[in-house]
């Protein structure tokens, strides 16, 4: 399982970066407080809690994300960016650190392993994806980059309490 980094886009969505950092901590302090998997009262669509270890810092980070269930151990996420031109920097992490990816669902956290979908199996899950949160069908119309779905596995039992 690899998790590939397509190239940048050159056109998309401006994003508000401090206004999407200060929404997804509320929306973290949220999820925590409440203690079950939410569906986003701004958005519609189910939330999860994804950590990662940054890029260039190497510290943990965690930010909500669409977390779509497939099967019964498994969540799709995109990393729309809301259409940005550039990948979210969750999804760079994911990328530079594959073996250090912590999923939140619920009251629930465990270690996952990503995969990039590719091709047929990447178009229907965001046909999929789209269908629940109609939204992310429209972020790709909004950029020129192919915008990465990432299907999180949860990782084998041992270990899964650590960090």
């Amino acid at each position: 399982m690899t998790i590939r980094v397509n190239p940048p886009g050159t056109r998309g969505a401006r994003v508000p970066t401090p206004l999407v950092k200060l929404i997804g901590r509320w929306q973290m302090r949220t999820y925590r407080r409440s203690g079950e998997q939410r569906v986003s009262a701004s958005t519609g669509f189910p939330v999860v809690l994804l950590t990662t270890r940054g890029a260039k810092t190497g510290r943990a980070r965690t930010a909500p994300v669409g977390g779509f269930r497939q099967g019964e151990n498994a969540w799709l996420v995109a990393a729309t960016l809301g259409g940005s031109a550039h990948h979210p920097s969750w999804f760079l992490n994911m990328a530079k650190h594959p073996d250090d990816i912590w999923l939140e669902v619920g009251t629930e956290r465990f270690k996952v392993r990503g995969e990039s979908l590719e091709g047929q199996e990447r178009a229907e899950a965001l046909a999929g994806i789209a269908k629940i949160a109609p939204r992310y069908g429209k972020y790709q119309e909004r950029t020129d980059r192919e915008i990465p779905i990432v299907r999180l596995t949860r990782a084998a039992a041992v270990g899964e309490q650590g960090e």
